[in-house]
């Protein structure tokens, strides 16, 4: 088993694309300060302005974020570990296999039982799914090679 790297993005964006989001950013969280300096005085009386502010510079901040590739949605599996990417705004999760009691496959979600008892559900989801075999493969042969039990379970309506 190899390194398997599987991006679950809509698309891929392209260099020019991921520099204009972060220009971008910059301009907003500079439009924020821009505000938040010369418009104090406004701000005080009325509280809807601080809303506003808060909401440009947190755009701003999220646009750099995803000009810098950091918010990519992904999943990518190793003989020594599993790491997911399943929220843009959430930070990567490492499962190691010694973590892992046991998975379950669904149709369209893999769960992650940890030995602490806690549960970690990765939705694969329908935008593509040729990858949702591949994936499924890849996690079989992760569970296989590190002697973790494997159940494949058939979702009922």
């Amino acid at each position: 088993m190899q390194k398997n790297y599987f991006s679950l993005e809509t698309s891929e964006p392209s260099k020019f694309t991921r520099i204009i989001q972060v220009i971008f950013g910059i301009a907003c969280i500079g439009i924020a300060v821009f505000w938040m300096i010369f418009n104090i005085g406004p701000a005080k009386e009325n509280g809807t302005s601080w809303f506003t502010i808060i909401f440009l510079a947190g755009f701003g901040a999220y646009e750099i974020y995803a000009g810098f590739g950091k918010s990519a949605k992904f999943i990518e599996t190793s003989p020594e570990r599993i790491r997911l990417k399943k929220n843009s705004l959430l930070p990567v999760i490492e499962i190691k296999p010694d973590e892992i009691e046991k998975i379950e496959s669904f149709p369209l979600s893999i769960i992650f039982f940890s030995r602490a008892g806690s549960k970690i559900s990765f939705r694969l989801g329908t935008t593509y799914p040729e990858f949702i075999e591949t994936i499924k493969t890849e996690i079989t042969d992760f569970a296989m090679v590190n002697n973790i039990p494997l159940e494949v379970m058939k979702e009922e309506i």
